[in-house]
């Protein structure tokens, strides 16, 4: 498998990165709010996974943006999530991603991918992160087919409003999104 990495120079192509079988020690960083985790978050965790010795899924410590649920919930929520894949650890950060990914010693960042408009943002950030930190990459996964159109966004307002989003977030984070968004009732209830 072969990703394609954002390039720097004006006359390289973008440069064709290989599996960390060639580059021990490999960490990456796969930032995001997580609120919450769906299955398409879990879908680019095991897929980023395989592809460097060790993913540190980062969740952004952001005051000024409302969440749903605390920094602290969501990181709970990911490592019951992660608990079977030795290779992941779950931790927050605040400030700026391209230091946060030097200090951890990562040399990727990972961005999930699900449509155009998502490229078009992503992009952005990956130019001032190499700006900042041009030792850093970052990999763009495109969403698994299944999950293209999931949002933790879009997950919450389903939730909010009756419907069922069993199979879009694993099974512990939709009952804490029921039991948050005053929605207890099972999904089959609905």
């Amino acid at each position: 498998m072969f990703l394609f990495s954002v390039s720097n120079a004006a006359n390289e192509y973008n440069r064709v990165i290989v599996p960390s079988a060639q580059q021990p020690g490999s960490i990456a960083i796969y930032p995001g709010s997580f609120d919450p985790l769906t299955n398409g978050h879990l879908d680019v965790i095991g897929r980023a996974s395989r592809l460097v010795d060790h993913l540190v899924v980062s969740v952004l410590r952001n005051e000024a943006k409302a969440a749903l649920f605390t920094v602290d919930e969501r990181t709970e929520m990911i490592r019951e999530a992660v608990a079977g894949r030795p290779n992941v650890s779950v931790e927050s950060f605040d400030g700026l991603l391209a230091d946060y990914a030097a200090r951890r010693g990562a040399r990727l960042i990972i961005r999930g991918i699900r449509a155009i408009s998502d490229y078009e943002y992503e992009l952005q950030m990956a130019l001032m992160n190499r700006r900042l930190r041009p030792e850093v990459e970052t990999v763009f996964l495109l969403a698994g087919e299944a999950f293209s159109f999931v949002s933790s966004r879009l997950v919450k307002e389903v939730v909010s409003l009756g419907g069922n989003v069993h199979g879009l977030v694993p099974p512990a984070v939709e009952q804490r999104l029921r039991a948050r968004l005053g929605r207890d009732s099972s999904p089959a209830a609905l």
